[in-house]
């Protein structure tokens, strides 16, 4: 996240929201915010808000997740949050949304959702032996 700039702005028990100023280099050719780097932002938001319900000793790993670009990503910057629709022992599931935000105005430019696994590597090295 540090590498494309991007800022944790919330963080709550289940919900985390990341915020990304524009750059060029994060752009495609018609100067929105790239596919890629919208999905990046939207993957650890919901990565980090399904991390906040975890033992302090486990990990995250995204199983899968989809998206639906709704509008050009166009704006100043960019918002991502993820909210956990249904923690798990072993798989989380979040809702993931998108939004530019330009000249004051938001638009929503992606929606979808992910599929979290519940890593703790002493309890599954313990569980195959």
């Amino acid at each position: 996240m540090a590498f494309i700039g991007a800022k944790l702005l919330r963080v709550e028990p289940g919900l985390v929201s990341i915020e990304l100023p524009y750059r060029r280099e994060l752009c495609q050719h018609h100067g929105y915010f790239h596919a890629g780097i919208t999905s990046t932002i939207a993957d650890s938001a919901g990565g980090y808000a399904a991390f906040t319900l975890f033992r302090t000793d486990d990990a995250v790993l995204t199983v899968e997740y989809k998206m639906n670009f709704l509008a050009p990503a166009d704006g100043d910057k960019l918002i991502a949050t993820g909210h956990v629709v249904k923690p798990g022992r072993t798989l989380t599931l979040c809702d993931l949304e998108v939004i530019s935000v330009k000249a004051g105005g938001e638009t929503l430019c992606a929606t979808g959702q992910q599929t979290l696994i519940c890593l703790n590597e002493a309890r599954d090295q313990r569980a195959r032996k």
